[in-house]
């Protein structure tokens, strides 16, 4: 069974296309505009073992927030087709990943109720042309489309690149263990029946 997912979001301030498939192998295409985000985005789907392929147009003259956000409601549109109705799935994933001295503890669940906490505290640095603030945009447009509980919390602060790579890796991680298979249940994951 394929587990693929596109979509195609066009507004007055982006123009993106997202094709995802999530037995893939890590393998990704992405142009955003913004480089360091699209650093993010590659180590993220690299750890969750999503092949992926962004190409994301937006409004950078103004600033990236429509580019960020809008990225984020794309792949969540894109994850959501992918899963179907969750049958087999482990439906929750939970990660700790360090990148040298920092470290992001990362629990999420495909639940279909979209809710984000977002424990990380930065300093307003900015990466490039990426403003670290957008990362909140960014997961919550993601959470939002694709039903997630979606849980970041930076344990412990330190450079500006180091926590968001940290947290963007604790992502993926999280969310490959969330979407694999069950090996044994192809039941939907929910005594409701439903997610």
């Amino acid at each position: 069974m394929s587990r693929k997912g596109r979509s195609e979001r066009k507004t007055r301030e982006t123009d993106i296309v997202v094709d995802l498939d999530l037995d893939g192998k890590g393998s990704t295409e992405i142009t955003t505009g913004l480089p360091f985000f699209d650093h993010m985005l590659e180590l993220m789907f690299r750890h969750a073992l999503v092949d992926i392929e962004i190409e994301s147009r937006g409004d950078l003259e103004v600033d990236g927030h429509h580019t960020v956000e809008d990225t984020g409601i794309a792949i969540g549109k894109a994850l959501l087709e992918a899963l179907g109705d969750k049958r087999g799935i482990n439906r929750f994933g939970f990660s700790l990943v360090p990148m040298d001295e920092c470290l992001s503890e990362v629990a999420v669940d495909i639940s279909g109720r979209p809710l984000l906490v977002y424990a990380v505290e930065l300093a307003p640095e900015p990466l490039g042309n990426f403003d670290p603030e957008l990362a909140r945009d960014f997961f919550t447009g993601m959470v939002n489309e694709a039903g997630l509980t979606l849980h970041i919390t930076l344990k412990r602060p330190g450079g500006v690149h180091h926590g968001l790579e940290s947290v963007f890796k604790a992502v993926g991680r999280a969310l490959r263990t969330a979407v694999e298979p069950d090996p044994r249940s192809n039941e939907i994951p929910s005594t409701k029946g439903t997610l």
